[in-house]
């Protein structure tokens, strides 16, 4: 079989970078994409440079909300089947103020760019899946199970109903599609800004295993579902959070 190509979104950083970099140990080429050019390329090196493999991992940057620009991701494709898509991109939006105005421009962000670009990424390479044997894994969140997150915690919700419309259409071609929920993942750029040690030691006693998560949890996940051993999962919601949220 030719070498597998993953493609992962909101790879510049964090949960995504931990997923590209894995993605690649096991052989695969990966294309990250993100929005910063230059965040992107840092990372495409870095992964390349710890792996011995630095002709497998390239960066494209794109802003996945914008449909016009998807269709770079498609060029760097250049017909090859894909293998894992693994739809990562996403981020919380602080509403700027309380006027329904406001409320509205804060949803709008959020779901544009918590679904939209998984939705507008996915439809854009379906076409290229592997046939059979392709993976689409979307990154949620615990704030999806549990709630707390107002307008965010509603948008990684909805890509859990989403998935099991799109396991339904591609399950009869052999593509899986599964959902990955993290808990609190501390070493994320997410937490930025808003995390205090108040907040940090909340969230680690609120696991039943007494530690916040990393981004390399989330992405040994992936690896398993992304792995031929998972050919028979889909349309399934991955917790990945200590033990913060009891499995249902």
């Amino acid at each position: 079989m030719d070498e597998r190509l993953a493609v992962v979104s909101g790879g510049g950083t964090g949960i995504g970078a931990a997923v590209a970099r894995t993605l690649v140990a096991d052989g695969c080429s990966v294309l990250v994409l993100g929005r910063r050019a230059e965040v992107l390329a840092t990372t495409a090196e870095r992964i390349g440079s710890e792996t011995g493999r630095p002709e497998a991992v390239r960066a494209v940057s794109v802003d996945l909300t914008d449909p016009e620009q998807i269709g770079r991701v498609v060029e760097a494709v250049d017909g090859r089947p894909v293998d894992v898509l693994v739809n990562n991109a996403g981020g919380f939006h602080s509403a700027q103020n309380d006027t329904l105005a406001g409320i509205a421009a804060n949803w709008r962000a959020t779901l544009d760019t918590n679904v939209l670009t998984a939705v507008l990424l996915t439809a854009a390479l379906r076409p290229a899946l592997r046939r059979p044997g392709g993976r689409v894994i979307l990154i949620s969140s615990i704030a999806a199970q549990r709630g707390g997150g107002d307008a965010y915690s509603a948008a990684k919700a909805a890509l859990h109903g989403w998935a099991y419309s799109l396991a339904t259409e591609l399950g009869p071609e052999q593509i899986t599609v599964n959902v990955v929920s993290p808990g609190y993942v501390a070493e994320t750029e997410f937490f930025v800004g808003r995390m205090t040690p108040e907040g940090h030691a909340k969230r680690v006693a609120a696991t039943l295993v007494g530690r916040a998560g990393t981004p390399d949890d989330i992405a040994e996940s992936v690896r398993y579902l992304a792995s031929p051993a998972a050919s028979f999962v889909t349309a399934q919601i991955l917790g990945v959070n200590g033990g913060s949220v009891l499995g249902r």
